[in-house]
């Protein structure tokens, strides 16, 4: 009996302890639409938080449409840097490993300047234990977050459980 009383006081710590932001997400660019053109993608972002270690993914039928990370300035123009080679396997798969701004274009044809296929954010610091949480967080379309605080919610009811056995 106490041994289980020990276990479920441990699983509520680690429960409450455990951040939120804990687990990085994967994230669908454009959702369900996935990575083409004639998508709002500055509105499809402005809704989110993009955290270091968080992946894009850009989803798009190979051959279509590719991705390239690009600078603010070529960002604005829609201009290819020579020197970046482009992602192009219709499943590219970029991870967010430092905080700052983000740009990335499709070079394909006219697909950034006049489809509009480029995406803009801000990437946010990785959340630490030690950090303070956040007073409120903004509304998400992301459901990833939602099975993080549900798991959360699970691992406080096995530990509540846990205490009457």
């Amino acid at each position: 009996m106490a041994s289980n009383q020990m276990l479920g006081m441990l699983v509520l710590v680690v429960a409450i302890l455990l951040p939120v932001r804990a687990l990085a997400k994967e994230i669908l660019v454009g959702d369900d639409s996935g990575w083409t053109i004639n998508f709002d993608y500055q509105t499809w972002a402005a809704g989110k938080e993009f955290y270091v270690g968080d992946k894009l993914i850009f989803q798009y039928p190979i051959g279509v449409h590719n991705v390239l990370k690009v600078n603010g300035a070529d960002f604005q123009t829609c201009t290819s840097p020579v020197e970046v080679m482009p992602l192009t396997t219709g499943m590219d798969v970029i991870t967010l490993s430092a905080p700052g701004k983000k740009w990335y274009i499709c070079d394909v044809g006219t697909h950034c300047e006049v489809g509009g296929q480029k995406l803009f954010i801000t990437v946010l610091p990785e959340l630490s234990a030690s950090a303070p949480a956040p007073q409120a967080l903004a509304p998400t379309n992301s459901a990833n977050g939602i099975v993080s605080f549900r798991f959360q919610m699970l691992l406080a009811a096995v530990a509540v459980i846990a205490l009457f056995i």
